[in-house]
């Protein structure tokens, strides 16, 4: 054996130990949430759409926790996506994964924010969408391609909350 044969087996070790750690944690993660509810199912018919962003969907995590990233059901990858609003809710269309539906009744609150569970950009750069999953209280975070598109997306979002929304941006 080379000088450098033991270096690059100790090395390889420590990159697949570290793999598997992180494998082994985020299965458990998968674990933890099982009783997270199932995603909502869309609705048959969707009627048209008043605007459509495209952008990145960023992550789902626990409302108030915006570490606490919520891994089932794909809601913890992050996917291009294009965000189009419906009057029966929000539609998230995500390329490689499945797409995401929020319904007007589910949605709580639309912010924005600088960061969430490993995406942190400029004040204000993520539309935060507050809802719940089944029980469980969630935020979603979007990220605009394009940041004019920003404020007319918020403002068409907050005219689905049962009050209308606010002036404010976030």
């Amino acid at each position: 054996m080379g000088d450098r044969t033991v270096p690059t087996i100790l090395a390889i070790a420590l990159v697949v130990v570290v793999f598997a750690l992180i494998g082994w944690g985020w299965r458990n993660k998968l674990k933890s949430q099982a009783a997270v509810a199932p995603l909502p199912e869309l609705p048959g018919e969707l009627g048209p759409a008043s605007l459509s962003v495209p952008g990145q969907y960023v992550v789902t995590t626990a409302t108030g926790d915006w570490l606490a990233r919520i891994a089932v059901h794909g809601l913890g990858v992050r996917t291009p996506a294009e965000l189009s609003i419906h009057p029966e809710g929000v539609l998230l269309s995500r390329s490689g994964a499945a797409d995401l539906f929020i319904s007007t009744e589910a949605l709580t609150e639309v912010t924005t924010q600088a960061g969430m569970a490993g995406k942190f950009v400029e004040k204000d750069g993520l539309v935060v969408l507050s809802w719940t999953l089944g029980s469980t209280a969630v935020d979603t975070g979007f990220r605009t391609t394009e940041a004019v598109a920003k404020r007319p997306l918020v403002d068409a979002l907050k005219k689905l909350l049962p009050n209308g929304g606010t002036d404010e941006l976030s």
